[in-house]
């Protein structure tokens, strides 16, 4: 399975990524705040991503790591 992980911590929560996600399996947790008050990306559907890393290359502060099952 595609894996996304995001370092939770050092996310600012500017949204680009969820806006790139072609899935829309992106958003933003609304109930959680990280260590610098924001609130992080998550997945919201891990079996439903392609690898595509387009959420990655949006991260202007590279917290998102994608891995793509081979």
């Amino acid at each position: 399975m595609n894996k996304v992980t995001f370092k939770t911590d050092l996310c600012k929560g500017c949204g680009l990524c969820v806006d790139a996600c072609p899935k829309k399996i992106l958003s933003l947790a609304q109930s959680e705040l990280n260590a610098k008050g924001y609130h992080p990306a998550v997945m919201t559907n891990q079996e439903a991503c392609i690898a595509c890393a387009m959420c990655a290359l949006m991260c202007p502060d590279v917290v998102i790591t994608v891995e793509k099952d081979v």
